[in-house]
């Protein structure tokens, strides 16, 4: 896979169970409002909670739900950005289906 575009599909391939996608959902969402927490309060120390938050509910999402392995190990930049495309794509009701 050379761009984001062919990235894609195969990303939504390993998130097709909707349990996984739900916690893809509430770790980026919890990610989201810890940023937001953190730029009010600026309070950086706290910034260790933001890979363990967003990846915890990924990763459980994975190896429990879809017995796969996160594409974050092999394509780390695409899977973030597909994680927060997911979300949004999600927030506005267009991947719920």
């Amino acid at each position: 896979m050379k761009t984001f575009a062919e990235f894609w599909p195969f990303y939504l391939s390993e998130h097709s169970n909707p349990i996984n996608r739900r916690l893809h959902f509430c770790g980026t969402l919890l990610v989201h409002l810890i940023v937001v927490y953190l730029l009010m309060t600026q309070q950086w120390f706290l910034a260790w909670a933001l890979p363990i938050v967003g990846y915890g509910f990924a990763w459980v999402g994975h190896f429990i739900i879809e017995k796969n392995r996160p594409a974050t190990f092999k394509h780390p930049l695409w899977s973030l950005i597909g994680d927060f495309k997911m979300f949004y794509l999600m927030l506005q009701g267009k991947l719920w289906r």
